[in-house]
């Protein structure tokens, strides 16, 4: 899809430069230059487009130039496009297409809906479930971390990434989705989704999430290449530093304390462990904002 829409600009701007007598000089000069990188230029596009079109209608001319650019002008006002999936798909069976959509640079949104399990196939583990939580194929509990999709994606350096938890920070998860949005090129926004495979009442969802970005289980961040192109860091870490035990967060779901209640010593162990992980990952991401660009 971002391929066709991208060859049908192409074509619509060749056409646009040999319509120039009929469109008029300054108006193709507008369209050929306009900034798109926000609502409001979105706006003013499809306004210089509909001008457009009446002009060539005006013409009223069976030439192929004014019928092939008739066409495919509504091309010329910027189209995004959206990939939405679980984490099954992005951090599992499907990360390779992922990794080849982001490795293509082209300008495509990626949106993962992170529940860290298989929600719509059963409850199975996945390469995003947590270390500690138990899932089909993870009975006593995950023994291995779970797999940072974003730090994977930052290595490119020129894809935009974004962790959001709405519960947390509205205003981070809106602003990432406009940066993201508005970046010319691939981005990916991973967002902790509360799943009833949690096992908790979903009314509490926001609550949840809150919690985990407190105990910094699911640190918030914003990673924009362009700011690096301005001689800043690329990484903004909104989050603090947590300020809750781990625990205070995964006891509240039945995947974590169901495992404590069958095997209290293995519980123990494993919710250490993920206390760790949480605290570096933190710490990790941290060092990497305060650097200089």
């Amino acid at each position: 899809m971002r391929l066709t829409l991208d060859k049908q600009q192409e074509f619509a701007r060749e056409l646009l430069t040999q319509c120039s007598d009929i469109a008029g000089e300054k108006l193709v000069s507008e369209l050929l230059n306009a900034d798109q990188s926000s609502g409001a230029g979105i706006k003013a596009q499809r306004e210089r487009v509909a001008v457009l079109k009446e002009r060539l209608q005006e013409a009223d001319s069976m030439e192929s130039r004014i019928q092939s650019l008739l066409s495919v002008a509504d091309a010329l006002v910027r189209k995004s496009v959206w990939i939405i999936g679980g984490d099954g798909w992005a951090y599992d069976i499907g990360f390779g297409g992922l990794d080849h959509v982001l490795a293509s640079g082209r300008n495509v949104n990626v949106l993962v809906l992170d529940t860290e399990v298989y929600s719509n196939t059963g409850g199975q583990a996945s390469k995003a479930t947590p270390r500690g939580a138990v899932a089909k194929f993870a009975a006593q509990g995950k023994a291995m971390p779970k797999k940072d999709l974003g730090l994977l994606a930052m290595a490119y350096g020129n894809v935009y990434v974004a962790t959001v938890a709405m519960g947390a920070n509205d205003q981070q998860t809106l602003r990432a989705f406009l940066d993201a949005e508005a970046y010319d090129g691939p981005s990916l926004m991973i967002a902790y989704s509360h799943c009833i495979a949690h096992g908790y009442d979903m009314k509490k969802g926001l609550e949840q999430q809150k919690l985990a970005v407190q105990t910094g289980y699911w640190p918030l961040y914003r990673y924009n290449p362009e700011l690096h192109a301005e001689g800043k860091n690329p990484l903004i870490l909104d989050s603090k530093e947590p300020t809750l035990p781990l625990e205070q967060f995964a006891y509240n779901e039945t995947r974590y304390r169901m495992l404590l209640q069958s095997n209290e010593e293995r519980a123990e162990a494993l919710m250490q462990l993920a206390q760790k992980d949480a605290r570096e990952r933190w710490e990790h991401y941290h060092e990497m904002a305060v650097l200089d660009a």
